[in-house]
């Protein structure tokens, strides 16, 4: 029963590591993440026990200058049928219609509208989230740290699954699998 957990974490993981994309680290712009050395984790609670899973396929394009944060865009695409919660009963559920429905909707998206600084190397991402055909504004907090000629966006955020129509059936029932989902992010940038 972990599999309702992914993709909760799925569709908060997709803003979150959106918003990691758009850090500032230089007056340089920010353009890839570094897949390898990077992460987007999704945790959500099932009969009350969080339960954690991940996507291990995503991209992302963003243009950002530190020196105008507000200008900043950036496109995060999850690949639904890498989610993962480390046990195969689960992850045979998750690309299924009930949970994320990847023969219909293989891709998560994020878009941001907006990027604002918020000081101490804090911004937030505003934009739309899109899974599974549903969607819904969010706001992602991240922190952007300098790492040579790279940076680390990291965040966090919490969603909830039905807007997303994830877990359907008896599996809306969220004394069984809690409606929020937090998503965790940590993003590798380079130029």
């Amino acid at each position: 029963m972990t599999f309702l957990s992914s993709p909760v974490l799925l569709r908060v993981a997709l803003p979150l590591a959106l918003a990691a994309t758009v850090s500032p680290v230089s007056a340089q712009s920010l353009q890839k993440v570094d897949p390898a050395k990077s992460e987007i984790l999704f945790v959500s609670k099932q009969m009350g026990v969080p339960v954690q899973g991940k996507f291990k396929r995503f991209d992302a394009q963003l243009n950002f200058d530190p020196q105008h944060p507000e200008a900043g865009q950036a496109t995060l695409s999850i690949d639904m049928g890498s989610a993962t919660m480390g046990v195969a009963e689960s992850d045979a559920e998750l690309p299924k219609a009930t949970w994320f429905n990847v023969p219909k909707f293989p891709k998560a998206q994020f878009v941001s509208s907006s990027v604002k600084a918020l000081g101490e190397g804090r911004y937030q991402a505003v934009g739309k989230l899109n899974i599974k055909g549903q969607q819904q504004d969010l706001v992602v907090p991240f922190q952007l740290k300098p790492a040579g000629a790279a940076a680390e966006a990291t965040g966090a955020f919490t969603i909830k699954r039905l807007d997303f129509k994830i877990g359907e059936g008896e599996w809306a029932d969220t004394s069984m699998v809690a409606n929020d989902v937090q998503v965790k992010f940590k993003l590798s940038l380079v130029r």
